[in-house]
């Protein structure tokens, strides 16, 4: 026998299980009839409906005062002051692509000054990464970007 392929307590030891194992269709007719509707096509999320629900993640961490970079939130305040200040504000500063059940997201946020800035990234890395992933799709990359501290007002 190989030293590859003995096991050793001093090493580690890697195994590899699926997540999700897929469900098997049921056969064609009978009373499976009901059953196999649910295989007769495919569930596909638009890139904003993912920027949605990780914006609105994003949004709920304590730290976090506004989303979207410079360009963004300039816009966002012309708008808001023609009176059309709901326009783009439920996916601005949220960038998802979606690959099938993989999406990778990229947030651009404002934290408040004070905060530790890698506590903050981290919250919203991690409720964004929960809230995408409880629609049953796999987050394979969140990537968040601080663009600005927002002071405090004196």
């Amino acid at each position: 026998m190989s030293d590859e392929a003995e096991f050793h307590a001093d090493r580690t030891q890697e195994i590899f299980l699926p997540a999700v194992a897929p469900a098997v269709p049921p056969q064609h007719g009978g009373a499976e009839v009901i059953e196999v509707a649910a295989f007769r096509g495919q569930t596909k999320f638009e890139r904003e409906v993912i920027e949605k629900v990780a914006s609105a993640a994003a949004r709920s961490v304590p730290g976090v005062v506004e989303l979207g970079g410079d360009v963004a939130r300039f816009f966002n305040s012309v708008l808001d002051k023609i009176g059309l200040d709901k326009v783009g504000d439920a996916t601005r500063g949220v960038w998802a692509k979606v690959d099938g059940t993989d999406v990778e997201i990229t947030v651009i946020l404002v934290i408040s000054a004070g905060e530790v800035v890698a506590d903050v990234t981290a919250a919203v890395r991690t409720a964004v990464i929960q809230a995408v992933e409880r629609y049953g799709l796999h987050v394979s990359d969140c990537t968040v970007k601080v663009d600005d501290i927002r002071l405090q007002d004196h």
